[in-house]
């Protein structure tokens, strides 16, 4: 086969997109106008919730929102060291602290050892729907009742996934999603929002991200500038308009991956939570002899990443600041096993194809 260049993500552009983005132009109203508040009531509605607050990024939504929530010195959130390092940093900037936990084979949050880690000071769960499968959210949902924590859904690799036939972004008290470029649900630069149903928490939000007021010369609260824009939000309603169909189409090609890597012993595929649907941002095996694989497969067209190579107790920001992060066995071994497939939408059968024949190929020559 001639040689291809099958990239590990590709965002979908098409005429339809352009011409939102003009219209937006044309429409000199740049900030927080009405393709954000569209957005926002689209977004709501796609989850299921009552409110959505869009921001300039993941990280400031939800460092708002924990600013909104007024979190103590000392209160701690129980939160997931394998997950992107940015998952971590709003704890952290609002003057908690995260309580790493270990993840279980779907690479969502291990219920067991986060219950194990519950103390006094525990005030929220942060459990992460990593690579667009959904954390076990019936366990969550009972321990946040039964304890009386917030929860924070981090949403940001999982726009459409469900559990039961709910998507995420609905169970949690709060749930934060990305639009970085590589998500399913993106908008061609950077932004985040959250979804959530308490409207007094959404409207400080919304004041907090635009510096602090509701009126333009009048501030109520010393606030930031992360807001959101009518260009970003254009792209954004163009795309979640199609997010239910590529998501699908990402779990078709995971079915092809699924079908034609079956059997093959150097190659551990993901696990299927019952009742879940992911939607498969990453599409995420365990393999032998990880760096020759990556390396192989670059050589033949065929790109891959590793997400994520370095677990957030073991990052140096956080071994500066805590003397008591934890030994996570199961985080700490899939690290040096895990590969980034190719995944989106357009991706075809035929590709899908030349992926597993070359991880084939691999291994049929390695030796072991």
């Amino acid at each position: 086969m001639r040689f291809v260049k099958i990239p590990l993500s590709r965002v979908y552009i098409d005429s339809s997109i352009k011409d939102r983005i003009l219209a937006a132009v044309d429409s000199e109203n740049f900030i927080l106008g009405a393709e954000c508040k569209a957005f926002e009531k689209e977004l709501a509605a796609h989850t299921g919730t009552k409110h959505c607050v869009l921001s300039s990024n993941w990280t400031s939504a939800v460092h708002l929102l924990l600013l909104a929530l007024k979190l103590k010195p000392g209160d701690e959130i129980l939160v997931p060291s394998h997950t992107a390092f940015p998952s971590i940093e709003p704890i952290v900037h609002a003057g908690a602290k995260p309580v790493f936990v270990d993840v279980d084979e779907t690479y969502t949050v291990d219920i067991g050892d986060l219950e194990s880690k519950i103390t006094s000071r525990t005030v929220g769960l942060m459990p992460v729907h990593l690579y667009g499968h959904p954390a076990d959210l019936a366990r969550l949902q009972t321990i946040a009742d039964k304890k009386g924590f917030f929860w924070i859904e981090d949403c940001a690799q999982a726009h459409g996934a469900a559990w039961n036939g709910r998507r995420v972004g609905s169970f949690g008290t709060y749930a934060a999603f990305s639009f970085y470029p590589s998500k399913n649900l993106t908008v061609f630069g950077d932004g985040g929002c959250l979804t959530l149903n308490d409207g007094a928490v959404a409207e400080k939000v919304r004041m907090l991200r635009n510096h602090g007021r509701k009126d333009k010369y009048l501030h109520e609260m010393v606030g930031f500038n992360m807001r959101f824009n009518e260009i970003q939000a254009a792209v954004g309603r163009q795309q979640l308009a199609h997010l239910d169909a590529f998501n699908a189409k990402r779990r078709q090609a995971v079915a092809w991956y699924r079908e034609r890597l079956k059997g093959l012993p150097q190659v551990t595929l993901p696990v299927e939570r019952p009742g879940c649907v992911p939607v498969y941002h990453m599409f995420v095996v365990q393999v032998e002899k990880r760096e020759e694989l990556a390396k192989f497969l670059k050589e033949q067209g065929v790109g891959t990443g590793v997400h994520y190579p370095v677990p957030n107790h073991k990052q140096p920001a956080m071994t500066a600041l805590y003397s008591d992060l934890p030994h996570l066995p199961v985080t700490e071994r899939i690290v040096d096993r895990i590969l980034s497939l190719p995944i989106f939408p357009a991706l075809t059968e035929s590709e899908v194809d030349y992926v597993c024949e070359k991880i084939r190929a691999f291994y049929e020559r390695a030796a072991f």
